[in-house]
């Protein structure tokens, strides 16, 4: 799951829990819709990304910075993880948004399509609950 800045979700996909994080960043990133904003075209790519150190692979930061977003991925053996936590705490939050969700919170469902549409419906009522306020 991609959130934006406050939190919402943008991207969300679901995989094996044998798959490593760090290959499902591209797919995520690709699937961020446009976004309308009030001035100007739409927003089709996000201006930064923040990652922790299971993103620190030459590859994603070529990738990212062909695109040109922004990067800030923490990297192994030379930074130290404590910057990210002002960003951090923003997808913590959002995954016990959905965690408070029990259909979720434990995957009752054997198709995959079916998970992914409850992780959709759930990830519309955090839009939807959030915008309201």
């Amino acid at each position: 799951m991609i959130p934006e800045r406050t939190g919402l979700p943008l991207s969300v996909g679901i995989s094996g829990a044998n798959l490593h994080d760090s290959q499902a960043l591209i797919p995520l990133v690709k699937g961020i819709p446009p976004i309308r904003s009030r001035r100007g075209p739409r927003r089709r790519k996000p201006n930064k990304l923040h990652a922790d150190k299971g993103y620190d692979y030459p590859h994603l930061r070529r990738w990212l910075r062909e695109r040109r977003i922004t990067h800030r991925i923490a990297r192994k053996g030379v930074e130290s993880s404590q910057r990210l936590g002002r960003h951090r705490w923003t997808i913590e939050r959002t995954m016990a948004w959905l965690a408070g969700c029990r259909r979720l919170h434990r995957r009752y469902e054997r198709q995959a399509e079916h998970f992914l549409a409850f992780t959709s419906i759930a990830c519309t009522l955090i839009c939807y609950r959030r915008l309201t306020k």
